[in-house]
This record gives C-alpha cells, structure tokens and sequence, in this order.
C-alpha cells in the first residue's frame, strides 16, 4: 500500500497571496470616483478568493476523503448559522447570526409631552426641506441626555414618519401586505393599520415600501413600492380611494422600487412615476387624474415645491435629468441633464433667487445652476461650477448661511456654494438622514444607528454628542414633534426625547 501523498500547500498560498495583494491594490486606489466601485471590487476578491480554495480543497489539496467531506459540510453549513439581510450604501454585505435575538420592546411611564405638539405632516418636514427653526437644542447632553421614551419592533420599510398632532403615520411591509400604519407618538401604540396588496423584496434594495406617506388633514396619502397610490382617513385609516398608477399608466418598476413621497399641492396630489407620463398629479377629492407632464425614466428622488426666477414649480430628479413642471398643468418648464444613469435620490436644493443645487452619488458630484429667461421667457438652466468632491447618494444635506452640510459619499462635508470649493470632511456616518434645527445638525449614523448632534460652521464639523438608539443600518428620514424625535430602521422603530434649552 502506497503512501499519502503531502498535503500539496502551494496553491493555497498563492491563492492567498493574491488575494492580499489584490485588495492591497484596490484599497490603495485613491482615484475611482466613489466608495461603492472599491467595495464592488472587493466583494469579488472576498467571494473569489473562497471559491477558489474549496475548489483547491476539494481536487488539489491531497487532503483525506473524509477530510474534504469535513470541510466542505462545514462551508454547507454557514448558512444555517448565518444570513445575508443586505447591503450597506457602500455595497458591504451584511452578515448576521441566525439565531440572534429580534428587536426587544421598551416603554417609558415618562411619555407625557413636555412642549407643546409641532406637525411635521411630509418627508422631510413642514416644508419639505429637512430645516426646523425650533426648538432650541441644548447640546449638553452629558448632563442633559435624550431621553429614550418608547422602542418597539416595525415592519420593513425605508419610510419615515409623518406626524400630525399625536399622530404618527408611516408605512410597512407585513407579509405580503404594504401596510399604512399609524402610532400614538407619545406612547408607540398602534391606533390602526391599512393594508393593501404588494411586496417589493430584494436583498439589495431590501423589503417594503420606500416612501413616506404625506398628511394633508384629514386626508393621509401613500405611494407604495409597486406603484400604488392610497388616500385614507387620518382619524381612523379607512381607504377613501386607491389608484394602482403602474398599471394605469404603464409604468416600468425601478430597479429600488417606487420611492416617491407625494407631494399635496394646489389641491392635487404629486408622485413620480416616469416613462411617458413621468409626473402625474390627481385631485385628492376622489382621485380622478388632474395633469401629467414630462418624459424621463423616474428615479428615486421626491417631488419639491419651489419658487425659483420668480415662478413656483415643481422640481424632480428624474433617472437622467432635473425637470421643473408648472404646478396647475404639469408642463415642463425646464430639464437639466444630469448623472451617468445611477440612481439619484438626494432632493435638489433651491437657492434663492433663481439658483438650484444638484448633488448625487457614483462618481455624479454637484453643481450648481443659475435659471435665466431667454426672450420667449422660457427658462434655462446654466451651470456656474461643478465639482465631484461632493455626492449626497441618499443621505440629504441641508443650506445655511451660503454653505451646503451633509454627508458626501458617507464621509460628512461643508461645500461653499459661492465656488464649489469642499472645505471639509470630517466624520464617516454612512448613508444616515439628517435635520438642521437652529444652528445644530441631527445625523443619524447608518450603522449602527447613532445619533449625531453636530454644530458645524465653514470651519469644522463640530460634534458634541452622540446617543446610540440601533444596533443595525438605518437609512429612514428622521421627524421631529415638539421635543419628541421619531426614529426607525427596516425593523424596528424609537421616540427620543431631546433635551431642550429652558427659557430664560
């Protein structure tokens, strides 16, 4: 009888060593124009790498029969201990242990409101814009911590909330229902739920709907990830009408799903949905069609209403352009193109009196545009600088005082808006939302889901506190009652009281 042959070790080592050296490489790349071209990279050198050596262990190694059959039940195995819930914003997958603990429920018996209720009734609040100028913040938060009053398990979604008086409205996935689902602020008890057939599920993009519902009292208006738009009751949920516009209008899922907030306005309600008839507004009496305007692909952007050069309008980021439509007929009034076909989400920011600022990710960047009147009166954008230092993907950045802050590729950022110029970045939060109150910034982290209390000036970024709310990503808007800040992920939801400065 022949004797084993050595265990043949060198093609593992070289596999190995080329694995190093790879993703020495990649990381040494300071020229690719976003984070998520080097973690694509690496996901292939960290799926390729593994593959190659089971195939190593399996036909090359020598190893004994049973051995190999070890080995290769071990690797069988990984997923009975183990699951892939998604991707972070920079394309890292996720790995979480099966049989981890889901999200615990906490309550407070200190729940009662301490200033008064403030509405916060759309994406991004009262006026759209992700800026409140009250309350005033105390940023002592070592003596004066928030305070966590309720913390409980949501279905899976990336919207956030609306609130309009003790009512909190959102929106979430249950089986194989798109639910809109609405919460006593002060206390996280559920007042009532409407469900409505669909489910969007990818393991990128992850489950449930995308948008945040609007609250136009009485009435309350959701866009679901298939193309369904709800009106319901806010006293008691009822559906008062539903249109599925997908399939009335024809148009093509995206690739994330529908991620249009609606927008009420002039007595219609505003979703993008793209293709033939990208903008489409209908009468929120009873949902009959109102107008619809413009041509491009939909992104996953929102519409806004804003006055620019003089004239209100309504501007979306579309998958290839900016348009800005007339509010009563829909009518194009002006299109920029922009991007390299990646998604764009961030919401553009008006700068008055007639400049718009643009920003996005994968490598896009940011300009800035000046809108002049030709001699018809038409409108026409024209761009005054660009620059690729700043690229808000999903995270939205917020104007104050002539600078832009915001989270640029996951890193926190300033941009000067006289000439583009970055002055700095400081902070790696992720893909996490934001909100600028007086002179202080919110961010939530992406993962975890810390919040950041930030008070940055064109000189720093000036972090004063952080209070840790999830242990997992977190890519949902954040709102804003009064003191009460309502925070949510894909599986679980939280009020925070803020500490609030005492008046003199």
């Amino acid at each position: 009888m022949s004797a084993q042959k050595p265990i043949r070790w060198r093609p593992a080592v070289i596999i190995l060593c080329i694995a190093l050296a790879a993703w020495l490489v990649v990381r040494s790349i300071e020229s690719w124009p976003f984070e998520q071209r080097r973690s694509l990279a690496l996901i292939v050198i960290f799926l390729g790498a593994p593959f190659l050596l089971l195939i190593w262990w399996c036909f090359f190694s020598r190893l004994s029969g049973r051995t190999r059959v070890i080995g290769v039940a071990a690797v069988a195995l990984v997923p009975v201990f183990f699951r892939f819930p998604g991707m972070t914003g920079d394309f890292i997958p996720i790995i979480k242990f099966r049989f981890q603990a889901g999200a615990a429920k906490f309550a407070s018996t200190d729940n009662a409101r301490r200033i008064p209720a403030t509405d916060y009734p759309q994406l991004f609040g009262p006026t759209r814009d992700c800026i409140l100028p009250a309350p005033s913040l105390d940023p002592d938060w070592k003596t004066n911590p928030p305070h966590l009053v309720w913390r409980q398990p949501i279905g899976a979604a990336w919207s956030g909330f609306s609130i309009v008086g003790d009512r909190a409205v959102t929106m979430e996935q249950d089986g194989g229902d798109e639910c809109v689902t609405c919460y006593e602020i002060t206390t996280g008890k559920l007042l009532w739920k409407t469900p409505s057939s669909g489910l969007y599920d990818t393991k990128i993009a992850g489950r449930g709907p995308r948008a945040t519902p609007t609250i136009s009292d009485p009435r309350v208006f959701t866009f679901g990830a298939l193309g369904t738009l709800n009106c319901l009751e806010l006293e008691t949920g009822k559906l008062l009408w539903s249109r599925n516009i997908a399939g009335e209008f024809g148009a093509s899922l995206p690739d994330w799903g529908f991620s249009s907030s609606p927008l009420v306005t002039g007595g219609n309600v505003v979703v993008s949905i793209g293709g033939a008839k990208s903008l489409v507004a209908f009468h929120i009496a009873d949902g009959t069609p109102a107008w619809h305007g413009g041509t491009q692909p939909a992104g996953y952007s929102s519409p806004f209403l804003m006055t620019l050069a003089g004239r209100e309008q309504i501007v979306i980021f579309n998958s290839i352009a900016a348009t800005a439509h007339d509010p009563a007929t829909g009518a194009v009034l002006w299109e920029q193109p922009w991007g390299k076909g990646m998604p764009h989400v961030a919401r553009p920011i008006p700068i008055a009196p007639d400049r718009i600022f643009l920003s996005s990710g994968y490598g896009v960047g940011a300009a800035l545009f000046s809108l002049k009147a030709d001699a018809a009166g038409s409108l026409k954008p024209e761009q005054i600088w660009k620059t690729p230092r700043f690229q808000a993907k999903f995270s939205n950045p917020v104007q104050r005082g002539g600078f832009v802050y915001g989270v640029s590729d996951g890193i926190f950022a300033c941009l000067d808006l006289t000439d583009g110029k970055v002055l700095w970045k400081d902070g790696r939060y992720g893909h996490g939302q934001a909100l600028l109150i007086g002179d202080y910034v919110l961010q939530m982290t992406e993962n975890p889901g810390e919040l950041v209390l930030l008070q940055p000036t064109p000189e720093a970024a000036n972090e004063r506190a952080r209070f840790h709310v999830f242990d997992d990503k977190t890519w949902n808007p954040i709102s804003l009652s009064g003191d009460l800040l309502l925070v949510r992920n894909d599986h679980e939801a939280a009020c925070i009281r803020l500490p609030i400065r005492k008046s003199p």
